[in-house]
């Protein structure tokens, strides 16, 4: 390793152990439980867990899951990004160090996990209504959350991004979905023959 590379390691890890300082002393002084914010973003976790348990057609119980992990994953690395390149924050947290925690592994995938349970229980459409879901969230449910200050856009990022993320993660957890069931397909094929 070069003399350069470790002074630059050497400084990004200083800065990273600065910010997370930074980050756990902000999150002391502004994430309490005296904070109506705090409730808000416990209510974004642990409503949409408890209707999963409650509603989740235990039949598709993996493909579901499997849905839903993509999504999240994709979605929690695109608010990482986004946060970490300056374009959104989310000022309230229930854990430091994980802004959008509330929304990465619960609100937002399960809702598509119910979206696309509902969609295989009715023979409906998946991708229109992803769609309608994409837009509610992007053009309803943030500007509230514009306007109670749970989140902040920067550097020109708007509504519309949001949609367009919203309906691409919908469409690469779909269809990361839809290899993994041809792939289990070819494989009870090929058990078959």
């Amino acid at each position: 390793m070069h003399e350069k590379q470790k002074e630059m390691l050497s400084q990004i890890r200083s800065l990273l152990e600065e910010t997370s300082q930074l980050q756990l002393e902000y999150w002391k002084n502004f994430s309490t439980m005296g904070d109506w914010q705090f409730w808000a973003i416990i209510l974004m976790l642990i409503v949409p867990l408890t209707l999963l348990l409650i509603f989740i057609d235990k039949r598709k119980i993996l493909l579901l899951g499997f849905f839903g992990l993509n999504y999240h994953i994709w979605f929690q690395y695109a608010n990482a990004t986004g946060i970490s390149f300056g374009l959104w924050e989310y000022p309230y947290q229930f854990v430091p160090f994980l802004p959008s925690f509330a929304l990465d592994a619960s609100l937002v995938p399960i809702s598509y996990i119910l979206l696309y349970q509902w969609t295989l229980n009715n023979k409906k459409n998946i991708y229109i209504y992803a769609v309608l879901i994409s837009a509610f969230f992007a053009f309803v449910f943030k500007p509230i959350m514009v306007s109670l200050h749970l989140f902040h856009m920067f550097k020109g990022i708007n509504y519309f991004h949001l949609f367009l993320f919203y309906i691409l993660f919908f469409i690469v957890s779909k269809l990361i979905t839809s290899l993994f069931l041809w792939l289990q397909e070819k494989g009870q094929e090929k058990s078959r023959d």
